[in-house]
């Protein structure tokens, strides 16, 4: 289906939520089992296991109900993204924690949701918990029996779900003017901030990228989505479908906020202390600015560095380790399990070896083997904007 994404459309979009969730949560909030259900689900961690008995009767349709991926799921392109992302898992990260995320920040009413939830307001939980989801889904048995992928998601489906509940009964959110929190426009959003807003980034730094890998990364994201709770007929359904969407939605929402940039301090902030010493530390907030531009670096309130133009040389030392990892099956191999050693790294630091839980607030590569050996030919390049 084409999708043409008007202001009239875009708008319909955000006087929509997620039902199919709400409805659980509203009934777990209305009996007093939120406590419970949360001590269940620390449980519930790999699917094909049981659910213990005495799951509350609503939770235990819809965990029954999502338990499976969509239908429609094509395998073959899932594993090319899991490829995708075994070859380009440490800037996949770099993309998602500078890139991604400041994205999210720029939107004010985004920044002003992610401020107003307690849970939300520690950047370390909220970046472990964006690195444990995505671990999981480029696993090999993501949606198998085992796998840890489904049932993460059906959690933080519920998270949303609980967000909008409160922000609704605490009467925290002008739904007139902002919309239903967390609505379909806001989850295409962030759907295209994690996909071809990455993909963006990676061409920014220099990464070598085939039409064929940049496009089932997109595909495993779509697939994201709705699981996720995005309505299909919603969400774009290729990269050029979703280079339209994500223009016309930053266009019609980034801007300044007092929010945004009490987020991405405490983003620089996060990364500061990971990041040995402090000789290094303003390379965070160049990193940021290279990424995400001048223009949204300062309305995030991203300080200018001595760094700045150096970090403008990264693209070609990352082209040379690329070029060596295109000419080399060996090269490709060793590059590829340092950057599984840096993604466990990082993911260890920020989630100090615990697993994160995704709750609901009651207030507000193991093993991969080698990757593909093809030739990296045909390579991707973000299109035109589309405004």
């Amino acid at each position: 289906m084409t999708q043409t994404y008007t202001p009239e459309r875009m708008d319909s979009l955000r006087l929509l939520g997620d039902p199919l969730a709400d409805s659980v949560v509203a009934a777990l909030f209305e009996r007093g089992e939120i406590g419970r259900f949360n001590t269940l689900m620390r449980w519930f961690a790999q699917s094909g296991r049981p659910l213990p008995d005495d799951v509350p009767e609503e939770a235990r349709a819809y965990l029954e109900a999502t338990s499976m991926p969509p239908s429609w799921v094509d395998w073959g392109q899932i594993e090319k993204a899991r490829l995708f992302f075994i070859d380009n898992n440490v800037h996949i990260s770099t993309a998602l924690s500078f890139a991604a995320m400041p994205a999210c920040y720029v939107v004010p009413h985004v920044a002003r949701l992610l401020t107003a939830t307690h849970s939300l307001a520690y950047p370390s939980k909220r970046m472990a918990e964006t690195g444990q989801f995505i671990f999981y889904l480029m696993r090999p048995d993501a949606f198998e029996a085992g796998g840890r992928f489904l049932p993460a998601a059906q959690k933080v489906r519920l998270l949303h779900a609980s967000i909008r509940h409160h922000l609704r009964r605490e009467g925290r959110w002008d739904e007139e003017e902002l919309g239903v929190p967390i609505c379909q426009e806001d989850m295409i959003g962030g759907q295209m901030m994690f996909s071809v807003q990455v993909l963006d980034a990676l061409h920014r730094m220099g990464i070598h990228m085939s039409n064929e890998g940049a496009e089932a990364y997109f595909y495993a994201w779509r697939v994201v989505g709705a699981i996720l709770g995005i309505e299909l007929d919603a969400m774009p359904a290729d990269l050029d479908q979703a280079r339209e969407f994500s223009d016309r939605y930053m266009a019609r929402h980034m801007g300044p906020s007092e929010e945004g940039a009490l987020l991405t301090k405490q983003l620089i902030d996060l990364y500061e202390e990971v990041v040995p010493g402090t000789f290094f530390d303003p390379v965070v907030a160049a990193l940021i600015r290279f990424l995400i531009g001048d223009t949204s670096a300062d309305w995030l309130n991203v300080p200018r560095t001595p760094w700045d133009r150096l970090i403008t040389l990264a693209p070609t030392a990352l082209g040379v380790l690329e070029s060596v990892e295109d000419a080399s099956p060996f090269g490709a191999w060793a590059l590829d399990r340092l950057g599984e050693l840096t993604f466990r790294l990082e993911l260890s630091s920020l989630t100090r070896g615990r697993v994160m839980q995704y709750a609901i607030p009651e207030s507000l590569k193991s093993d991969y083997g080698l990757a593909s050996a093809k030739p990296r030919t045909d390579r991707w390049t973000p299109p035109p904007p589309v405004l």
